[in-house]
């Protein structure tokens, strides 16, 4: 067994050891700044994410007043998707076509406006969710109470898709069992 002197095994590990500082020196830079976080966008996140939060949450403040959520927070041309199976799931596209075809089958057997509680918002960038529960009184004297879980992509203040979690079972038993209010 040939045994190096001691010096040949330090020269060969100052070799690699220089490759290897070499390598280094050429990939570090290039994957510092693939990886570093820049903090011009962090900071520029948590602006637009403390906005979105507030124009969601004031909007959900409006709401509980007696406002309309949907005129004051949507865009015309939201796309509106409402998961699960049932008549009322689907996309919708324009907040006319959701309204219409999502929010007044429900709201037509209601004699009281859903009124929201809010349990909490967390923002994302220019996303933000929205979990909350929603209470009414039908037009039968029943009461409505659903648990919702929306999902918004903003832009400009205003949502432009939004996906929607609930109850679909509780919604449709509302449309099924109440007569709509008269126009």
């Amino acid at each position: 067994m040939a045994i190096l002197p001691l010096t040949g095994r330090l020269a060969g590990a100052s070799r690699k050891l220089l490759i290897a500082s070499a390598f280094l020196a050429i990939i570090g830079p290039a994957h510092a700044e693939t990886t570093a976080p820049d903090a011009g966008i962090e900071i520029q996140d948590t602006v637009i994410e403390t906005q979105n939060k507030a124009i969601v949450g004031e909007a959900f403040e409006k709401w509980r007043a007696g406002g309309n959520v949907f005129a004051e927070l949507l865009a015309p041309d939201v796309v509106w998707t409402i998961h699960g199976s049932g008549p009322v799931a689907g996309t919708y596209r324009g907040l006319d076509h959701f309204v219409e075809r999502a929010a007044t089958p429900l709201n037509s057997r209601l004699t009281t406006p859903v009124t929201p509680e809010v349990h909490y918002i967390v923002a994302d960038g220019d996303m933000v969710i929205i979990r909350f529960s929603g209470s009414a009184t039908t037009t039968s004297g029943a009461p409505y109470r659903n648990q919702f879980v929306w999902i918004f992509r903003m832009k400009d203040g205003s949502v432009v898709e939004a996906e929607a979690f609930l109850d679909l079972v509780a919604y449709q038993q509302v449309v099924e069992n109440n007569e709509p209010r008269a126009r």
